[in-house]
């Protein structure tokens, strides 16, 4: 059975890329870019994109990764899983795989990816999934893989602030303000290196982490 998160994220599905846009400022998918840089994939590698909403993200990691890696693409929306499929088709990519399931219970192997990537959804999981997410992202990263996270910088102009808001009441994720201002500490003691810059646009700000150990 679907909760109401599900029915609220196939809903949105539909005008995601539009709210994405209005939020970050990114007209021309410089975020898309300047994540994907910061990942430091090689050809042939392995890369997990997670709460990967329309799959432009993983489609770019996709391209870089190339013929001979492999991107999966995870959402636990059916809704943003068909969007990204039917992108992933437009833009021709086959080794870009999309999945239904939760990012703090992923399907995968222990040490499976050369880097993992979440572009402006990790602050709407509620703060003991993103605890467990965290942990799973440290289990399926290989030693000294990256961990990117993008996230929002706190909207200034009057109708993307008022959206933000009204999305964060609707998710009842209490928290967001506190992690938005202080999500460095979100990485834990399984990550080392980490560093925040600002994106291209001014608009979001980029989180990214070494696993160490």
């Amino acid at each position: 059975m679907r909760s109401n998160r599900q029915r609220y994220y196939e809903l949105f599905s539909k005008v995601y890329d539009f709210v994405i846009r209005l939020h970050s400022g990114d007209r021309e998918g410089s975020l898309r870019e300047f994540i994907t840089e910061k990942a430091n994939l090689s050809r042939g590698d392995k890369a997990l994109d997670l709460c990967t909403g329309t799959g432009s993200v993983a489609i770019e990691l996709a391209r870089r990764a190339g013929e001979n890696g492999l991107v999966i693409g995870l959402d636990f929306s059916r809704g943003m899983i068909e969007k990204a499929k039917e992108k992933a088709k437009r833009a021709g990519m086959v080794r870009l795989y999309l999945v239904q399931a939760n990012a703090s219970q992923l399907p995968f192997q222990n040490a499976s990816f050369h880097g993992v990537t979440c572009s402006h959804a990790f602050y709407e999981l509620k703060e003991e999934e993103r605890a467990m997410a965290i942990d799973e992202v440290a289990r399926v990263l290989r030693q000294k893989g990256r961990f990117c996270l993008m996230e929002h910088a706190k909207p200034e102009r009057p109708i993307p602030r008022l959206l933000f808001y009204i999305r964060l009441l609707f998710l009842g994720s209490r928290d967001v303000r506190k992690f938005l201002s202080e999500e460095n500490s979100v990485f834990g003691e399984s990550f080392k290196n980490i560093t925040k810059v600002m994106s291209p646009t001014g608009k979001s700000k980029l989180i990214y982490g070494e696993k160490g150990g």
